[in-house]
């Protein structure tokens, strides 16, 4: 099962419902592509690699939901619906990479809406599968990293849930674990959304490899006390410069393994490598709903005093400089990165 599929036979948009999960295995169905606006701001679909996919998606079920008669027509209608969709997360350029680089081939295409409408369904088909492919090979160039008998810290969710298929990160250490390697995984349960302990922590139990989940604030400890060997995350953007944006935590999680001289790498495909933006500290940072932090609850009672205001970022940026190296489909990537990301990135 893919975390994102078409289903031909409907003309239907499949997507596993992420906000469920481990509790509840379900597949969403979506014809609107309005809808997978909301999915992609709900996190219903979450990972940057699957809201990419799921946004080409989308911009599919605009094409089939437009009543144009004329190509022109149609592709103004697609342009709107690419500006939904680029709008619902801003973080993860993966989302807009997608969308411009389907909007790009439309736009010359040369024939009728008819045909115009199944070239976006093939473009879109065309990414997922290349996502794929992708996983496969940046986690083969990433096992190398793992060594057998490994502990490993693991941040937030970068499995197959949050790509097509596969996975980055989490993907590596699957990799290794399939290579024969006994691979022990520290999970952060990555809050205030908890992707670790309920999708990562899902996801190992599936692939029978070890883990123990951790509270965030445990990672320190551990990294401190020799066990860890390494700490893996995956990426929504990363800089020119190597900065990475990733789930909030991150920094100081890269920052605990530097103090304490443990690698720390980031895993992801060069889609998300946005070299148009010279440092971090240019890349937007979406602020979520607070009652994500609020509304945690312990033995069935709210945490938070009644009346209280939080703040919900949803990512932060690692600076380059904490980072060992940035694995890609195209191999692994050693500093300097602002000359060596640009080798890799086609």
């Amino acid at each position: 099962m893919r975390t994102v599929e078409w289903n031909y036979d409907t003309h239907k948009l499949l997507m596993i419902d992420q906000r469920l999960l481990p509790g509840k295995l379900s597949v969403k169905s979506h014809t609107d592509y309005q809808d997978v606006v909301t999915a992609i701001r709900d996190m219903t679909v979450r990972g940057a690699p699957a809201i990419g996919a799921a946004s080409a998606f989308g911009l599919a079920l605009a094409g089939f939901q437009s009543r144009a008669r004329t190509a022109e027509d149609l592709v103004r209608d697609l342009e709107k619906a690419a500006i939904a969709l680029r709008e619902s997360r801003p973080t993860a350029v993966n989302l807009s990479w997608a969308l411009n680089r389907i909007m790009a081939r439309a736009r010359v295409f040369s024939g009728p809406p008819a045909d115009l409408k199944q070239f976006i369904l093939a473009q879109a088909q065309k990414l997922a599968d290349e996502d794929v492919e992708i996983n496969k090979r940046m986690a083969e160039h990433g096992a190398v990293l793992v060594n057998d008998g490994d502990t490993v810290i693991h941040h937030c969710n970068t499995g197959a849930l949050a790509t097509v298929d596969w996975g980055t990160a989490l993907g590596v250490i699957r990799t290794a674990h399939e290579q024969g390697k006994r691979i022990h995984v520290l999970v952060d349960e990555t809050r205030p959304r908890l992707q670790g302990a309920r999708l990562t922590a899902w996801e190992l139990k599936q692939y029978g490899i070890s883990y123990e989940i951790i509270t965030d604030n445990m990672a320190g400890h551990f990294l401190q006390s020799g066990l860890v060997k390494s700490v893996f995350f995956g990426g929504d953007r990363v800089a020119a410069n190597g900065d990475v944006a990733n789930k909030i935590g991150t920094y100081m999680l890269a920052l605990a393994a530097h103090d304490n001289g443990v690698n720390a790498y980031s895993v992801v495909p060069t889609s998300t490598i946005d070299l148009s933006l010279a440092h971090g500290g240019l890349i937007p940072i979406e602020e979520r709903d607070s009652d994500e932090v609020l509304n945690i609850q312990f033995n069935g009672d709210q945490v938070a005093p009644a009346g209280a205001r939080a703040r919900n970022p949803a990512f932060d940026i690692t600076p380059h400089r904490l980072i060992s190296a940035i694995v890609t489909e195209n191999g692994i990537v050693y500093p300097p990165f602002e000359s060596n990301l640009k080798k890799v990135v086609k």
